[in-house]
């Protein structure tokens, strides 16, 4: 991203002389690494923020406006709101999500005394699953934060962001996706226990290797609602689990006491549902433990574990990401490959060999284009920060 260009366009959309004053800051995506639909079961998850996300120059107004303006969507041109306005409306279209921001920020007691003229331009891939909007978000919510001087810890900030997808926005959404983008770390994934939101960092130092993200360029439609039926599954096994076991979430079980206990579920998909949830959870804690020793061979056998269970037992899957993750598996260099988010379309990723992506990208590609009928699309992520000012220059 050229900032230098960025600021130009600032400059020209809000009709500034030399943008004398205006800030800039960068909001990462994320992806999961592990840990897949174990997050509403009482489990654990395990994520990193990735260097593509959106890119903001802020900058203080006199009044009370906050006028906006995204490169991604020219054709909305700026939107403008009041402070003394922040409803959502409709025709505000993706900048209630900064609206939304900005309000919940306020509501929690933080002073903000001005208007913001603010210009945004994001690069993560649409509807790639890889977390758009708690990116912009966060970002806002950085902006704000040091813009105005506020001091505002971040798990709050990252909390207010869930708070606007969930009851401004109307999205049933975890605290993954904002936590990731707020709290990440250069060369670490996070190991978050969704309830406590307890977290540790994770060495990831990939010198030799590269996550590659795989996008299937399949609109998710099934994934709200088989989402919502997985949950409750969920539910009525740990339920059935209950009549003998003191447990709150499936996330509490091991192994072992699944396995002696797995009888109590009466109904063989709910069983397999909840084996998922119990396993998945698990292999998130070994993958931290493999990864202190960086035993990075095991953690892609982890990695593959995880997406043969979500196939299997949970099956969310698909047959477009089986086809990317089957033909990930098959080539030379990969160390493991996974599905990553709902699932019935998005993302998958691959762990590859440094040297090897450009022939993994074609060989994968061709398997899935003979397949499925049509492309997939390739990107090679890094692991990044989490949402933070930038004062000089990002490629």
């Amino acid at each position: 991203m050229n900032l230098e260009n960025l600021k130009k366009d600032f400059m020209a959309q809000f009709n500034e002389l030399d943008g004398e004053g205006a800030r800039t800051f960068f909001s990462p995506g994320r992806i999961n690494l592990i840990g897949e639909h174990t997050d509403y079961n009482g489990g654990r998850v395990f994520p990193c923020a990735i260097t593509y996300g959106t890119y903001g120059i802020a900058k203080k107004r006199s009044d009370r406006l906050v006028r906006l303006y995204s490169k991604n969507f020219p054709g909305k041109g700026v939107i403008e709101f009041s402070l003394d306005d922040l409803d959502y409306r409709v025709e505000h279209n993706w900048a209630n999500f900064p609206k939304g921001m900005i309000r919940y920020i306020k509501e929690a007691g933080w002073d903000i005394p001005s208007g913001l003229d603010i210009l945004i331009e994001g690069n993560i891939p649409n509807g790639a699953g890889l977390s758009s909007s708690a990116s912009l978000e966060m970002l806002i919510g950085v902006m704000v934060d040091q813009i105005f001087g506020l001091s505002i810890p971040r798990i709050d900030l990252v909390q207010l962001g869930k708070k606007v997808e969930n009851e401004f926005i109307g999205v049933n959404s975890g605290i993954m996706d904002q936590f990731a983008v707020g709290m990440g770390k250069e060369n670490c994934g996070i190991l978050l226990d969704c309830e406590t939101l307890e977290y540790e960092y994770a060495p990831l130092n990939l010198t030799d290797h590269q996550i590659i993200i795989m996008n299937t360029n399949k609109r998710r439609e099934l994934a709200d609602s088989k989402y919502n039926e997985r949950r409750s599954q969920c539910e009525s096994a740990l339920a059935y689990l209950q009549t003998e076991l003191d447990v709150t979430s499936l996330g509490a079980l091991s192994e072992e006491k699944f396995e002696a206990h797995k009888h109590l579920i009466t109904d063989e998909v709910l069983q397999r549902r909840a084996k998922h949830a119990v396993y998945e959870n698990q292999r998130t804690i070994q993958a931290l433990e493999q990864l202190k020793k960086g035993n990075l061979d095991i953690f892609g056998k982890l990695m593959n574990e995880s997406h043969q269970s979500l196939k299997d037992d949970y099956e969310v899957t698909g047959i477009e990401l089986d086809t990317l993750v089957e033909a990930a598996w098959r080539q030379s260099g990969t160390v493991g490959a996974r599905m990553t988010g709902a699932g019935f379309g998005g993302c998958a990723i691959a762990l590859v060999e440094n040297g090897l992506a450009d022939e993994f990208i074609e060989d994968v590609g061709k398997a899935y284009r003979d397949k499925i009928g049509y492309e997939a699309s390739f990107y090679v992520a890094h692991i990044g920060d989490g949402t933070k000012e930038i004062t000089e220059e990002v490629q």
